[in-house]
């Protein structure tokens, strides 16, 4: 997880930078919508891989989710350590199962 760590700083810098010819900073100069519309499209990329049941080619995308997950998280100043300590609260909570109600697909 280095490596995430390790990007997500990459992203601070590109950022702050404003790095000539970087295509990070292309998405921070388009803006919030373009980068949401780049992680959606990572999502579903790394759907239909992951439904094609090519390995490879989901792994690509997981990849490439992360990374625009990565840069929206930084233009939003969402910091690691705030995901980090959403997760360790999740981890306390591990083996309650939440009760699901049933949806009447009929209606």
């Amino acid at each position: 997880m280095d490596y995430i760590r390790n990007d997500y700083e990459t992203i601070l810098e590109r950022r702050d930078a404003k790095a000539e010819g970087s295509y990070t900073c292309y998405l921070f100069e388009q803006g919030l919508d373009k980068i949401l519309k780049k992680v959606g499209e990572e999502s579903a990329e790394m759907i239909i891989a992951a439904k094609n049941g090519d390995k490879d080619e989901t792994v690509g995308e997981i990849c490439d989710l992360i990374y625009h997950t990565l840069v929206m998280m930084v233009n939003e100043d969402i910091t690691i350590g705030d995901v980090e300590a959403v997760l360790r609260k999740r981890a306390e909570k591990a083996g309650n199962l939440k009760k699901f109600h049933e949806v009447d697909k009929n209606s």
